[in-house]
């Protein structure tokens, strides 16, 4: 949980939903899954969860094709990124070191320093292209 947060039960059902899926959610998809479960929350509140969550590495975020930000809690703990399908949002967490390697060799090339990146990849997975028409 972040700093500052205290845990209340509105929180913890944000917590609960995002153990509960295994593809990204956007806040509002989030919050239409608790109001379906009957939980009571408010989007305020999801948003605000999930930013933090993102903060605390507790989740992963990624932006969409529309512009806003889903959420997913990821299996693997270190560095990685995603191959996500543009259709149906299945994820495939992903590692190269190659791309690490080259952010920090174009980072040090243009003299940035304490280099980041995020990186995901976009297609459409194979269930969905077999079932194209």
């Amino acid at each position: 949980m972040a700093v500052g947060q205290r845990t209340t039960r509105q929180r913890e059902a944000v917590r609960r939903a995002m153990d509960e899926v295994e593809e990204f959610r956007t806040a509002q998809q989030v919050h239409d899954l608790l109001r379906e479960r009957g939980d009571q929350v408010g989007l305020t509140t999801v948003y605000r969860t999930l930013q933090a969550m993102a903060d605390g590495g507790e989740v992963d975020a990624l932006r969409t094709n529309d512009g806003e930000v889903a959420y997913r809690r990821c299996t693997t703990e270190h560095h990685h990124h995603h191959l996500v399908c543009s259709r149906c949002g299945r994820t495939v967490e992903i590692e190269d070191p190659d791309v690490h390697a080259w952010t920090q060799r174009v980072g040090a090339q243009h003299g940035f320093h304490d280099i980041r990146h995020d990186l995901e990849i976009y297609g459409v997975c194979a269930e969905c292209w077999a079932a194209r028409s």
